[in-house]
């Protein structure tokens, strides 16, 4: 398999969190928005968080992220302020293989 991947690439293990929202996060989200956003940019800069956005008709977000395992990504999220005040009901988390150029590789 490593004779597919041209020189200069590779394909890093992620993983991706489809997170979604409870019917009532009008009124849940926006006491919570700046504190979840702010954790969420450190966790970026940290090199934890690869994308994390939410979708335009308001049904849930997409979350990026790197984790050793899909138990660490979990409470990567449990921890933020969604779950916490309920804005997020719920994840579906898979391994993805994100194509990175070979310099752009975090090592441990």
């Amino acid at each position: 398999m490593a004779a597919e991947i041209p020189e200069g690439l590779a394909i890093e293990q992620i993983w991706v969190a489809e997170a979604s929202y409870g019917p009532d996060v009008a009124d849940r989200r926006g006491p919570v928005r700046r504190k979840h956003l702010a954790r969420i940019g450190e966790l970026r800069a940290a090199g934890v968080i690869v994308e994390a956005g939410a979708f335009s008709d308001m049904s849930g977000s997409l979350i990026l992220l790197r984790a050793p395992s899909e138990k660490a990504a979990r409470a990567i999220l449990e921890a933020d302020a969604y779950w916490q005040a309920g804005v997020w009901t719920g994840f579906r988390i898979r391994a993805f293989g994100h194509v990175v150029r070979t310099e752009d590789v975090l090592s441990d």
